[in-house]
């Protein structure tokens, strides 16, 4: 997944950035859950502390991408692989939601959004959020999801701007493994 930083946030005079890319930079979080999220990443090394606070910024913006990301890094990066596809799920969730197609990313088709544009910040946010969905399911040992998730990537963005071939080359080594 991706976080503020990971987009241009001097976005060019035409490109009007809407409230789901605003929300993802940061925007329209609530005073409390900031305070969290700064709180949490002072206290990362306590791993106990960190994650009440970022749950209690959970619990101040329960919807926030920015408190979701935060809480998916923190469990990816503490190595609580399950904790993280958990979070990934919500901010599946909340993506399919805001761009208002199926609950499942498995109905998602092509002509549903602009998932090749890295200007269209809501599907750029489903497709990397996807992605990371696939590569902890790979992580895990749950391949066959892992590959699953990234052929509908490939699907929805054949130029594949997000680099999710990689991870199918890695899908298909992990097979080959398994068969020996």
């Amino acid at each position: 997944m991706f976080a503020s930083d990971d987009i241009d946030a001097k976005a060019p005079p035409a490109l009007e950035i809407d409230a789901i890319a605003a929300s993802i930079l940061g925007e329209g979080l609530p005073a409390a859950a900031e305070r969290r999220l700064r709180e949490a990443a002072a206290s990362y090394h306590l791993d106990d502390v960190a994650e009440t606070l970022l749950l209690e910024a959970l619990a101040a913006a329960p919807q926030h991408p920015a408190v979701l990301i935060g809480l998916y890094r923190f469990y990816f990066y503490k190595g609580r692989l399950f904790d993280a596809i958990g979070v990934a799920r919500a901010c599946l969730d909340k993506a399919l939601s805001e761009l208002g197609l199926a609950r499942d990313w498995r109905a998602v088709q092509p002509d549903d959004a602009d998932f090749g544009s890295y200007s269209a910040v809501l599907p750029r946010f489903f497709t990397f959020t996807l992605k990371g969905y696939a590569y902890l399911h790979m992580r895990v040992g749950e391949i066959d999801e892992g590959r699953e998730a990234v052929t509908k990537l490939l699907a929805l963005d054949p130029s594949d701007k997000i680099n999710a071939g990689l991870l199918l080359d890695i899908a298909d080594r992990m097979g080959a493994e398994d068969e020996d």
